[in-house]
């Protein structure tokens, strides 16, 4: 299995990716267990937090497995896979934190975006790297965290951030040594979880309408189906 799963006290749940030897990297079958944990999670009336991690403090995710062998359909379902599991990360009905340790790039930087809030080690090397392979992928959230001229240096370069600078652009809101980042981002869900629960889930329910961000992420999804289908699309092996 390349998932962990765990509930902690007061309705936590951490999950963890566990592909080491890819920096997990997200193959067709890693991407099937996210999205039906995230299914199964988001309606879970006990779930409170959702912290998304890793096993190793190398990566978070270091996007998608271009290694892994595929033909052209298998492709597109991997990157319909992809668009899918974007949509589920936006409706878990709680508030979500990812653990941004080591390689966060790619599909990786995506996710982390796409959480509520993000504990970052000081290892981190955050990249949104679509442009190389171009990949149309980045606005849709990025846009929204750090502003549109920001977002367009990002993503247009592919550049890497570190902690300092994910900090200084408010794209992280703690900053730990690798090995403690998890446990900075479980405290930080306990936190959370000894709030209304009802008012937690209402709250993410106004940030997801005012922010139309599910509108958004629906733009870009059809777009990377599309340049998967159609286009160059991502290396398949």
């Amino acid at each position: 299995m390349s998932l962990l799963r765990e509930r902690r006290d007061h309705g936590v749940e951490l999950l963890r990716i566990d592909r080491p030897t890819k920096r997990n990297a997200l193959d067709s079958a890693t991407l099937r267990l996210l999205v039906s944990a995230l299914t199964e999670l988001s309606a879970d009336p006990e779930l409170r937090v959702l912290v998304l991690s890793t096993t190793s403090t190398d990566a978070f995710c270091a996007g998608a497995d271009v290694t892994e062998p595929l033909d052209p359909e298998a492709g597109v379902a991997r990157m319909e896979a992809f668009a899918q599991l974007y949509r589920c990360v936006e409706h878990i009905p709680v508030p979500t934190i990812a653990v941004c340790v080591g390689n966060c790039v790619g599909a990786g930087a995506e996710i982390v975006a796409g959480c509520d809030l993000r504990v970052a080690g000081d290892n981190l090397k955050l990249a949104w790297a679509g442009a190389r392979h171009g990949v149309p992928v980045g606005p849709a959230r990025l846009t929204q965290l750090v502003g549109l001229s920001r977002a367009k240096e990002l993503v247009y370069t592919g550049r890497t951030l570190d902690a300092a600078e994910a900090a200084s652009y408010d794209l992280v809101h703690r900053v730990a040594p690798a090995d403690q980042a998890e446990a900075t981002a479980l405290e930080l869900a306990g936190d959370l979880a000894r709030q209304s629960a009802d008012g937690l889930r209402t709250l993410k329910v106004m940030f997801r309408d005012l922010e139309r961000t599910d509108e958004r992420i629906s733009y870009e999804n059809e777009r990377l189906v599309r340049f998967q289908r159609h286009g160059t699309g991502l290396p398949q092996g």
